[in-house]
C-alpha cells in the first residue's frame, strides 16, 4: 500500500508541474508518467483520465490554500497578505487556476468544489460587517472576491508584474504593507 501511495504522490507532483506549465490541453500524460516514474495505466487507475488528474491536482492545491490561509472578518488585510504569501510560495496554484479559467470555465464561478470554503470565507466577511469592522455597503461575497484579486496583484497571472520569492525580503515587506493598507482602506466602514 505504501508504494501505491508513493506512486500516487509522484503522479500528483509531476502533474502539478506539467499542468502549470502547459495547461490541460497541452499537458502530456507520457511526460507526467515518465517524470513520476510510473506508467500511464497507474495514472488512469488512480485518476481515471487526464482531466481527472487535473481535478485532483487543483483540488489538492485549493484544499491546501483553504487550510493554510484562514480568513477573519476583522482581519481582511491579514487574509490578503496570507494569500500574497501563499501565491509567492506556491505560484503553481495561480497558473493552474488560470489554465482552468482559460480552458474550462470562461465565466462564472471557477470551482464549484470551493462553494463550502468560499461560503465560510464570505461568512467571515459578514461577521466583520456585523461587528462594524468591515463596510456593510458592499456585498460580502464581492468584498471577498476583491480581496482575493488584490492579493494576486503580483501573482503569476498579473498583467503588469509578477513577484518572485528570490526578490529581496524588503520588497516583499513593502508589498505586504501596501496590500494590507489598501485592503484596510478599501473596506473600512
Amino acid at each position: 500500500m505504501r508504494d501505491g501511495q508513493a506512486t500516487r504522490r509522484r503522479l500528483l507532483d509531476a502533474a502539478t508541474a506539467e499542468f502549470a506549465a502547459h495547461g490541460i490541453a497541452g499537458a502530456r500524460v507520457d511526460r507526467i508518467a515518465a517524470e513520476a516514474q510510473a506508467n500511464k495505466a497507474q495514472m488512469y487507475a488512480y485518476f481515471g483520465s487526464k482531466e481527472g488528474l487535473f481535478d485532483a491536482v487543483i483540488e489538492e492545491h485549493l484544499d491546501l490554500l483553504v487550510a493554510t490561509v484562514p480568513s477573519s472578518g476583522d482581519d481582511l488585510p491579514g487574509y490578503a497578505v496570507g494569500l500574497y504569501d501563499f501565491y509567492l510560495e506556491r505560484p503553481e496554484l495561480v497558473r493552474l487556476a488560470t489554465w482552468a479559467r482559460l480552458e474550462r470555465t470562461p465565466v462564472g464561478a471557477l470551482f464549484t468544489s470551493l462553494d463550502e470554503a468560499e461560503t465560510d470565507k464570505v461568512g467571515a466577511v459578514v461577521e466583520g460587517q456585523q461587528a462594524g469592522s468591515v463596510t456593510a455597503s458592499i456585498d460580502a461575497a464581492e468584498i471577498h472576491r476583491l480581496v482575493v484579486a488584490l492579493s494576486a496583484t503580483w501573482g503569476p497571472a498579473s498583467l503588469t508584474y509578477t513577484a518572485d520569492r528570490t526578490e529581496e525580503e524588503a520588497v516583499h515587506r513593502q508589498r505586504r504593507h501596501i496590500l494590507a493598507e489598501t485592503v484596510r482602506r478599501a473596506f473600512a466602514p
